[in-house]
């Protein structure tokens, strides 16, 4: 339970202070396509896209993407579901036209069954994000290349992970959540704010219906 009295949503934003944006989704399952108001998605992206044009689902066996409208994986039409693996190369919508989403699938550490999108086309959520993480029981931030979210200039790693229902994050040395100091660990809301040592990050909540 969140401390502002409401139950978490499955997605929120993540802002990165020198690094970027990043739309996070920690359900099993996600759908993307383009806002249209009174339909709910769950990865909405500006672009010639349906309002439901694929569905994303994580398993105990990985990735598998479902194509709801046109989608490709590597140049190759979908046709009912795929597998997704690290350094696929997904097209939302028509790829001749050169009007098509297009993204790339990342599952940067071994052992974490997080995943990215990372847009390669102009295209981007609403709100706009750098790319999109699909968090399972963990997003690592930090220096090195297997980090979901690498950002360099840290000089330590930043672990949010998923507890009892419960959003929490782990670093190295103290950490200050919402102004309040904690030794390494705490929990989080979905609009916490953090600070450490060489680092600052927020999290903002996105509710059904936010634009």
């Amino acid at each position: 339970m969140d401390l502002h009295g409401t139950q978490p949503t499955n997605k929120f934003m993540l802002w990165v202070d020198a690094v970027g944006g990043f739309w996070v989704c920690t359900g099993d399952e996600i759908v993307l396509g383009q806002p249209v108001r009174g339909q709910e998605v769950d990865v909405p992206i500006l672009g010639d896209i349906s309002s439901r044009h694929a569905r994303i689902r994580r398993d105990e066996e990985g990735y598998l993407i479902e194509a709801i409208r046109e989608v490709y994986v590597d140049n190759r039409q979908v046709k009912g579901t795929t597998s997704l693996v690290d350094g696929n190369r997904i097209a939302l919508g028509r790829i001749a036209s050169g009007t098509g989403v297009r993204l790339v699938f990342r599952r940067p550490h071994p052992l974490s069954a997080t995943a990215r999108l990372d847009f390669v086309s102009h295209h981007r959520t609403q709100p706009s994000a750098d790319a999109v993480l699909l968090m399972a029981d963990a997003c690592i931030l930090g220096p090195t290349p297997t980090c979901h979210v690498v950002c360099r200039d840290w000089k330590q790693e930043v672990v949010l992970y998923r507890q009892d229902r419960e959003l929490c994050c782990r670093t190295g040395g103290r950490v200050e959540i919402d102004g309040v100091p904690r030794h390494g660990r705490g929990s989080l809301t979905q609009n916490s704010r953090l600070q450490g040592e060489g680092f600052s990050l927020s999290l903002e909540e996105i509710r059904p219906g936010s634009p």
